[in-house]
């Protein structure tokens, strides 16, 4: 982005793939709630696509740099949103294995679903925090994120092969 510095950058691309998320996880608890085996099944590979860069880069260079600002308890509670959001993901994979949703697999679904959402808009709200860190670090944070796009795994899979944490 030319014309803006590290931290405005950040901002954007931070806010943007949060509302993406966002707008998948709603889309995704309508189509539970319609029973839509296929339309949840393709919502959920969205998701997946969307969140598996987005979590490494938070966990591999953005939480790292809070810890200094909110300590190990936050950004602890942060790593263990994730960890409920990965093995949520994975009981929503084995729900939209089936051609069609019972009524108790769609409210599940829904409730799964509904479990992630709080952590979409609570971590949106670290971009203020990240404007205090130096532009340089910020930087690193925006190269990890292109690292994270590059290397293209979705959620499950980071989880899966990569991540430095079991879920």
């Amino acid at each position: 982005m030319s014309g803006v510095n590290a931290v405005q950058e950040f901002t954007e691309v931070f806010r943007t793939e949060h509302r993406q998320v966002r707008d998948l996880l709603l889309e995704l608890v309508r189509a539970f709630q319609e029973r839509d085996a296929r339309r949840a099944r393709s919502l959920l590979t969205a998701v997946a696509e969307a969140t598996g860069p987005h979590f490494r880069y938070e966990e591999e260079a953005m939480y790292p740099q809070l810890t200094g600002i909110f300590g190990d308890v936050y950004v602890g509670k942060l790593l263990a949103d994730h960890d409920g959001a990965i093995r949520d993901s994975r009981e929503l994979l084995a729900l939209v294995g089936h051609d069609e949703l019972t009524e108790e697999q769609a409210a599940r679904g829904v409730e799964l679903t509904r479990r992630i959402l709080p952590h979409v808009s609570d971590c949106d709200g670290l971009t203020i925090m990240v404007e205090t860190l130096p532009d340089e670090v910020v930087h690193d944070i925006l190269w990890a994120r292109e690292a994270a796009l590059d290397a293209g795994l979705d959620l499950l899979d980071w989880a899966a092969t990569t991540r430095a944490r079991p879920a």
